[in-house]
């Protein structure tokens, strides 16, 4: 076990050289990749035969800025086909996304069968009631709400359906162990957040998350598309920017209009999903929070 303790301390360089984020620090996290592999010998095995794994998945938490306390349940380092991989939880996700100040706050909760469940539009959480205690029925489907820096909410749903079919396209969907066996309402948790997140501001750190997790757990994420030139991509993002600019001027004057509050919500919704990233944004939130008082219901 000295080995594996050695191997850890060697990796000092790499892992401060890839930092990120001051609040992760290598005192803390070597000891706390240390104590992954002394209580896990297969892990440390895995570790000592296939060392370039191990060194990726250190590096990598600095890189991503994500801590392996195991007390915090973000990030852990498990033995998976033969490699050391950093994984991920959905708790981590959402840390990241909070900290990169993408989002306020944020859930990803199952629904089941027993369960109510209503969704109640882009500004405010759905409606979830259950019984902690009672008997739930099978799950039938998961959803991620987050808060915006701005106040609204934004709510993604993924049917049973849809999380299995993103499971077989893991290398692991078939297997009769890893994840999606061990724990596969962790999984459709992280699932959801991860589809979720598309449609948040962009941040880098979260970004790095996703690849690593996708790369590590073989999701299909998209396909490879034909070679364009660079001229032709760069027309192709003039034309789609000025459609979405057309687009969101003709919801921005349907939100005008609206005549109910509903109307409003999901014409601001849709114009706030097809904005995201760009500096339109903060008109469509003006217009939108300037027509939401003319609604009684709303204040």
């Amino acid at each position: 076990m000295s080995n594996i303790v050695e191997f850890v301390k060697q990796q000092e360089p790499l892992f401060c050289g890839a930092l990120t984020e001051q609040t992760v620090t290598w005192a803390k996290e070597s000891q706390f990749a240390i104590q992954y592999f002394q209580k896990n010998d297969f892990l440390a095995k895995t570790a000592l035969s296939n060392p370039t794994s191990a060194q990726n998945a250190i590096i990598n938490v600095a890189a991503i800025g994500i801590t392996l306390n195991p007390a915090s349940k973000l990030a852990y380092l498990v033995p998976r086909d033969g490699m050391v991989c950093l994984d991920i939880s959905y708790m981590g996700l959402l840390h990241i996304a909070m900290e990169s100040g993408v989002i306020a706050w944020g859930q990803a909760k199952l629904v089941h069968a027993n369960d109510t469940y209503e969704s109640n539009g882009l500004d405010k959480a759905p409606t979830h009631k259950y019984n902690a205690f009672g008997e739930r029925g099978d799950i039938v489907g998961v959803y991620c709400t987050v808060k915006t820096p701005a106040g609204d909410y934004l709510t993604e749903e993924m049917s049973l359906a849809e999380i299995e079919a993103v499971r077989k396209t893991s290398k692991a969907a078939f297997s009769d162990k890893g994840p999606w066996v061990n724990h596969w309402n962790e999984m459709a948790r992280k699932t959801v957040v991860k589809r979720a997140s598309k449609y948040w501001p962009k941040a880098s750190r979260l970004d790095s998350a996703i690849h690593v997790l996708n790369e590590e757990e073989g999701v299909w994420t998209e396909p490879v598309m034909p070679h364009k030139s660079e001229e032709d991509i760069r027309e192709d993002e003039r034309k789609r920017q000025q459609e979405v600019i057309e687009r969101v001027q003709v919801l921005c004057d349907e939100m005008a209009k609206a005549e109910t509050l509903f109307d409003l919500k999901i014409k601001f919704q849709e114009a706030f999903k097809l904005t995201m990233g760009m500096k339109l944004q903060q008109n469509v939130q003006a217009i939108y929070h300037e027509c939401k008082p003319k609604f009684p219901e709303a204040a």
